[in-house]
């Protein structure tokens, strides 16, 4: 079940759900806007390898935008940041954003109950596009849990996103063993 505008008021004033800034106006009928930070990355290599620490590198997005191209993975990071103690958060693109051609995330859409940060976005492109710090990115979605959570994310001691970050994060695969 997703929360409706006024469950997630609800949960906010609870405060089981946190999102700093938090504006009236972003909330929609069900969801929650989120807006681009203004920090994008790129990796430094054009071959990535899962087992390695690949390194990437921040930039400011200028006040006049920056174009992103097809080819490329940006990373990016919402303005916002989020908690979510009782419900499980996922994170989609708006419409606006993906009649442009820009993805948002490659596969991580869904975050984990208890994870408490701003949100990295994985960014792709169907064509060139030019993109603004502070511009609507996506909309977060919250579920209901059903059960007890035994481990929340923010108390897990193999959790790799945890530290607080106004930048984008790079991937941590290389910290888990295969």
């Amino acid at each position: 079940m997703i929360l409706s505008d006024s469950r997630i008021l609800e949960e906010i004033e609870k405060g089981t759900i946190i999102i700093e800034p938090f504006k009236r106006e972003c909330l929609g009928t069900n969801s929650y806007d989120v807006h681009l930070g203004k920090y994008l990355a790129t990796y430094k290599s054009r071959v990535l390898d899962a087992k390695a620490h690949n390194e990437i590198e921040h930039f400011e997005i200028p006040k006049d935008g920056y174009v992103l191209y097809p080819g490329t993975l940006y990373l990016g990071v919402t303005v916002e940041y989020t908690e979510t103690h009782g419900h499980v958060p996922f994170l989609e693109g708006k419409s606006s954003t993906g009649r442009l051609g820009i993805d948002i995330h490659a596969t991580a859409g869904k975050g984990d109950v208890g994870f408490c940060n701003t949100w990295t976005l994985e960014i792709s492109v169907a064509q060139p596009v030019r993109v603004y710090a502070g511009m609507p990115i996506g909309q977060l979605i919250y579920f209901v849990v059903e059960g007890k959570i035994e481990t929340m994310y923010n108390s897990k001691g193999n959790a790799k996103y945890n530290n607080k970050t106004t930048r984008p994060v790079e991937s941590m695969m290389w910290k888990n063993k295969f």
